[in-house]
Order: C-alpha cells, then structure tokens, then sequence
C-alpha cells in the first residue's frame, strides 16, 4: 500500500509504552500513526498535519483528552474520534461523546478488538460523509459550485473561479462559522507551509473578500495566529 493511500491516525497517549506499542501494531497492519505523549502536544500535530480519524487517551498531561476533542472539532466537525479511557464510569463515557466520540475503547483492550473498531468507525463515518459530499454552496446572495469553480449570483452575474480560489472557497465553506487553521488550507492546497505559500494564500484570500463584497452577510474574517472564518450571518 503506498504511504498516499494509508489511513492516518494521531493517537495521543501518555503511556509511552502503550503508544509504541499501538503505533507498531498499527504500522504493522499499513496504518500510518504519529504518536503525542500529551494533549498539547498532539493539538499540535493536529494543526500541522491531515487525518483520517483521532485516537485520544482521555487523562493526559497539558491537555486532557475531552478538552483536545473540543479543540479538534472546532476545527475539524467531521473528523472521527475514539477516546482511550482506563475508566469505565458510565460520566466519562457520556461526557466523551457529549464532546463528539464515536466510540470509546475501555483498558485494557485486546489489539484486535481496537483495530475492528478504529475499521468500524472509519466505514461509518465514511460513509455519512463522503456519498454527500457537498459540492454546492448558498452564500447569501451567492450560489458556489466547487466543482464548476462558478460563483454565480442571484441576478445571473457569474464569474469563473481560479484553481486555488475554488478550494480555497470550498475549504471555508466546509468550515463554516468555524477558523480554518492557516496551517491546514496551506497543507492541502499549496501542500507546504512556507512563507511564500503563506502571503500566496493571503492574496487569495483578498481576492475571495472582493468577489464576496457585494453580500455583507457574508465575511471572510481572519483570527489572529491562526487562520480565517468564513461568517454567514
């Protein structure tokens, strides 16, 4: 399985030995996993790097894992999560999925057993989101269809989005009312970080500002250190 193709977990777990553990197990079925010894330390992780589902203990130093899970769907809404608890206490449970957990895995657990999970979770979620991925968008007195690139509004007036304009559009769109971490639209759109892409992804977002102006419902806000908000009010 080449490394584009494999699921990739962020599994954050104090217990350095149960994290190796996990992480080679998981390697070993062709997941690709990243390790975080705390909560902040994998919020961290999160910001910098593209997942398919999270894997967070719920007692960790810095960060609990309730509290990153808040963190990571103010990001991410859609993004699944499977709490590690040493804990049975039916509170702990609850407040987890409270929180937005799609499953929970109680230690200890056979490894196994935490593989069918993570596939379940995974086969579940992908299938809620992926068969209704949007593609169309109503911004105010906009209609957006990603796939056309076409920003049409409601007197008929179009304009034909550039490649980067368009995902970068259909990313805010799918963050609605939620920051969308500068770090994530450069990751997946510019591909790297850099500062060049940076003040690249800066001009972009000038130019969504202007082609939006005439909607003033409709904002492209920026959230100092860490990235924008589209804001539909």
């Amino acid at each position: 399985m080449e490394d584009s193709k494999k699921i990739k977990i962020l599994l954050a777990e104090d217990d350095t030995n149960l994290g190796l553990i996990i992480q080679e197990y998981l390697i070993s079925k062709q997941y690709d996993v990243d390790v975080a010894e705390n909560g902040e330390l994998a919020f961290q992780k999160f910001l910098k790097n593209f997942y398919d589902i999270c894997v967070l203990d719920v007692m960790m130093p810095l960060k609990d894992g309730l509290t990153l899970a808040k963190e990571i769907r103010e990001i991410n809404s859609e993004i699944p999560i499977i709490f590690l608890t040493a804990k049975s206490l039916k509170d702990d449970v609850l407040e987890g999925f409270r929180v937005g957990a799609d499953d929970y895995v109680t230690k200890p657990f056979s490894m196994e057993e935490f593989l069918l999970r993570i596939q379940a979770v995974l086969k579940r979620t992908s299938h809620q989101t992926n068969p209704a991925k949007k593609t169309d968008y109503n911004l105010g007195i906009f209609h957006f269809d990603s796939l056309k690139q076409l920003l049409t509004k409601k007197d008929g007036t179009q304009k034909k989005l550039t490649t980067k304009e368009s995902q970068l559009l259909k990313m805010l769109c799918e963050h609605e009312n939620q920051t969308l971490e500068r770090n994530l639209a450069l990751k997946s759109i510019w591909e790297e970080d850099s500062y060049f892409n940076a003040r690249s992804m800066d001009v972009y977002i000038t130019k969504l500002r202007k082609l939006l102006k005439d909607d003033p419902n409709i904002q492209i806000i920026s959230v100092h250190g860490r990235g924008f908000k589209l804001i539909k009010t």
